[in-house]
């Protein structure tokens, strides 16, 4: 399986950016899925999943600012993050959360204030 993100960049406190996750190599649309995040000097963080069925969970600090969904059609998995803050900072990555697959190279989000 292969796991390509994109879409990172670097934006200010309060903007906006969408994440793509293209996933080769699997059928898709039978997986789970999520994004993960994981800060410098900190352990990777589930951010928020997506279920095969479309049933969604977003961690606590993210709830209200990202949405997670996918296209089955062009087997993509985005992130939609909103309202970002300094400490959403973190190379953003996708995986099956119930089978993890090797990790993809991820995408870089800064957010500077």
């Amino acid at each position: 399986v292969q796991l390509v993100e994109s879409g990172g960049d670097c934006v200010q406190t309060g903007g906006s950016l969408r994440l793509a996750c293209a996933v080769s190599g699997t059928a898709f649309s039978i997986n789970d899925m999520g994004w993960y995040r994981q800060a410098p000097g900190l352990q990777r963080e589930l951010v928020a999943s997506i279920s095969s069925g479309g049933a969604t969970y977003s961690a606590d600090s993210v709830k209200g600012r990202f949405s997670i969904s996918r296209d089955n059609t062009k087997e993509t998995l985005y992130l939609q993050m909103n309202s970002l803050k300094a400490q959403d900072t973190a190379v953003y990555y996708c995986n099956n959360p119930t089978e993890p697959w090797d990790w993809g190279r991820g995408t870089q989000v800064t957010v500077s204030s």
